[in-house]
């Protein structure tokens, strides 16, 4: 990646409080909560170590006036798949995004209820669809409610619009191209995971402990304000990044347990002006199952 394109950042992809509050009547913006609650999943004996739960309850009791609800959970993932959240097929999603009133001619506004993976992980969903005026609410829900900003319990009543994908397939990426960047110089492959779980010394398992071979740890959560959920100046991300050896890697894959947290790092470069960047969209609930792929500790 050259400095020139380094420069070219896109602050406008989060929008502030402040902001928002004063264009919620704006008749083309379209705001959505895409929380999912996650747990440890009690069972010692269950393949994965989480489990999900529709934010939706959550949204109900209240939200941002007008907004609505995006199902990332059903609607938004291929669930003909035991591997949570993949991206679904384009008519899925095509139908979720129309029905919910997301097409030519509106802006979105994506939040979640605490941290923004959720958010991220649907913008990036967007983007890999080809649609380009999706931005995320900076601190949330979280620190919209803080700010004593007005709620709602009134139901959305966003009118069905036709959405038209256009397919950015260099967005995700599978465990081929991830195999293959291993031992690629011009490639960096980012682990979005906490520290713990990246050394494989802790913290919840994807079948085996540890990371892919080569790659390197920005946590999704070193990205935000602990404070507020906002994300960091862009000045502190970018130093973020560069530590890791970002630098002037021709290709940077993102990856985490099921591509949430990965979407979260993804976003991040996308906002500091970085193009030839994919989430392996399995991750580790694909790779860290499968023997026949490399692990390393420590």
């Amino acid at each position: 990646m050259t400095n020139t394109e380094k420069d070219n950042q896109h602050p406008e992809f989060l929008v502030e409080t402040d902001w928002l509050e004063k264009n919620l009547s704006d008749p083309d913006l379209r705001v959505f909560d895409c929380t999912v609650i996650a747990d440890l999943n009690p069972d010692p004996n269950a393949k994965f170590p989480f489990v999900f739960e529709s934010g939706r309850t959550r949204f109900n009791e209240g939200h941002i006036p007008g907004a609505g609800f995006l199902n990332l959970l059903d609607e938004l993932s291929d669930t003909s798949s035991e591997l949570p959240f993949l991206m679904p097929g384009e008519p899925q999603l095509v139908n979720a995004l129309g029905k919910a009133g997301i097409g030519g001619g509106t802006r979105v506004v994506l939040y979640g209820s605490a941290e923004p993976i959720w958010a991220a992980r649907v913008w990036w969903m967007l983007r890999a669809f080809g649609f380009n005026s999706a931005t995320i609410l900076n601190g949330g829900w979280a620190k919209w409610s803080a700010e004593g900003r007005p709620a709602s319990i009134d139901a959305c009543t966003y009118a069905p619009a036709q959405f038209s994908a256009h397919a950015r397939p260099e967005c995700f990426t599978g465990k081929d191209e991830v195999l293959a960047a291993i031992n690629e110089n011009s490639v960096r492959t980012i682990n979005a995971l906490p520290p713990m779980m990246f050394s494989g010394e802790g913290g919840a398992v994807f079948g085996r402990k540890g990371r892919i071979p080569g790659s390197v740890n920005v946590p999704f959560n070193s990205l935000h304000d602990p404070d507020t959920g906002a994300y960091l100046p862009v000045v502190q991300l970018r130093e973020i990044f560069d530590a890791v050896g970002v630098g002037d890697a021709e290709r940077i894959i993102a990856y985490c347990g099921s591509g949430i947290t990965a979407s979260n790092d993804a976003f991040a470069l996308a906002m500091l002006g970085y193009e030839n960047v994919a989430v392996y969209d399995a991750s580790l609930a694909e790779w860290g199952y499968d023997e026949q792929l490399p692990m390393e500790k420590g």
